[in-house]
């Protein structure tokens, strides 16, 4: 079980914003796109830093409310944790919990390719623990049909 998977299933669209965009921007872009960070690039490829929800709470805790009118680049965290398609949601799942992050960066080659939130990992271990249970309820049935 990898990261690639998750993209297949979720799709590879990830919110981006440049570093000098006011905050005002990210918190709607968060609120109207449903989702919890956006990764600040220059390039939409190029991961500068992300900012969740949690940069925005400290932000208003720091700066008050002149935080909207701030650049994001005055509050988005710099050292990003991202993960590479290959890597395993099992992996992934004690990276996040240990890092206490809730968003990863999926980066390959040096360039973003998808976002997942530790939401897409809990909804696909969940599909995965109901097919396998699925798959053992079946075998039980027929195993349990044989004549003698």
């Amino acid at each position: 079980m990898d990261v690639k998977a998750i993209l297949r299933a979720k799709g590879n669209k990830v919110v981006t914003v440049e570093p000098h965009v006011p905050v005002a921007t990210v918190v709607y872009l968060l609120k109207d796109e449903g989702i919890g960070a956006v990764v600040v690039s220059d390039n939409g490829k190029r991961v500068l830093g992300i900012v969740s929800e949690r940069d925005v709470v400290m932000g208003l805790a720091q700066h008050g409310d002149d935080l909207l009118n701030r650049r994001v680049s005055e509050i988005l965290t710099r050292e990003v944790i991202t993960c590479q398609p290959s890597d395993s949601v099992a992996q992934l799942m004690t990276d996040m919990t240990h890092q206490r992050v809730r968003h990863l960066p999926v980066v390959e080659s040096d360039e973003l390719c998808g976002m997942i939130s530790i939401g897409d990992i809990v909804k696909y271990r969940l599909a995965e623990a109901e097919m396998e249970t699925d798959v053992l309820r079946d075998a039980y049935i027929a195993r349990s049909s044989l004549p003698g």
